[in-house]
């Protein structure tokens, strides 16, 4: 399993000089298995580069939005295959209480917010809601989980032959909590993430900005720890960076005392590469 960051950032792209190092774009991470499946976490801003990167021999991809929150979507209409009539696109996310995932996609694939309507996509487009229980595609077994965030919101399991990936970048597991973690059974997103080699993970705020923003959706890096702990997660990559963190804050901020922790700690940086498992 190969895995390559295209978009780190939450909330609102930021290309500024000061976060070119960690990365500007919003949310997308490749996968590729070791068959040549390609599936596609996000489709932040980072998914229009991705695009144009994948081979011309490719027949199928598959995009798994957590959310359809703008940070989650707004490259979606940039991204390249689909407006390529040899590929097949297949778009899996979940749905609202009132309207489809279709519904929902269309709303932003249509004017005033896009120029292109869905149904003018040149690609052969499929549509699968989730979570949905266990699916397969190509070489992965997949599942997915609604988890703790605004909206309806899920997080992603995938396992090859090869090793496990845990996908949660918005995610607020200590919400309600007393003190953090509680017992792995009532924390959101524990079954997605036991045991995985690598864990992807919301880390967005600093313990005092937590504090401020409970309820928001997203994690203080601290909890972030902790729940790695509690779910045996091998790898973290602290993931979803805050839009006002510069690189000097987000090296000052993402540290990791190796001695509390038992696992591998690496924060998420857009070109950033793993292969599981000898980089898991």
């Amino acid at each position: 399993m190969e895995i390559k960051f295209w978009g780190v950032r939450g909330s609102t792209p930021t290309p500024q000089p000061e976060n070119l190092r960690y990365g500007g774009n919003t949310s997308c991470v490749e996968v590729r298995g070791h068959a040549g499946s390609v599936i596609v976490l996000d489709a932040g801003t980072g998914i229009r580069p991705l695009g144009t990167s994948l081979p011309e021999s490719l027949a199928r991809v598959d995009i798994l939005l957590t959310h359809l929150h703008m940070d989650h979507i707004q490259g979606l209409g940039f991204f390249a295959p689909l407006y390529d009539g040899s590929k097949e696109v297949h778009i899996w996310g979940p749905a609202s209480t009132t309207l489809s995932l279709e519904e929902r996609l269309r709303r932003y694939l249509s004017p005033p917010l896009f120029p292109v309507r869905m149904r003018d996509l040149d690609c052969r487009l499929q549509i699968h809601e989730v979570p949905c229980g266990d699916f397969t595609i190509g070489e992965f077994r997949c599942s997915a989980a609604l988890v703790v965030h605004p909206g309806p919101t899920v997080g992603f399991r995938l396992e090859t032959r090869d090793g496990s990936l845990a996908y949660i970048p918005d995610h607020e597991p200590a919400l309600g909590a007393e003190r953090f973690p509680v017992d792995a059974k009532w924390t959101s997103g524990h079954d997605l993430a036991a045991g995985v080699d690598l864990l992807i993970h919301d880390s967005q705020f600093t313990a005092e900005e937590y504090g401020r923003h409970r309820g928001w959706g997203h994690s203080a890096f601290d909890d972030v720890l902790r729940f790695t702990k509690l779910a045996g997660a091998k790898h973290l990559v602290a993931f979803h960076h805050d839009p006002a963190h510069t690189d000097a804050d987000l090296d000052r901020l993402l540290r990791v005392p190796a001695a509390d922790y038992p696992f591998e700690f690496t924060p998420g940086k857009e070109g950033a590469e793993f292969v599981l498992p000898n980089g898991g």
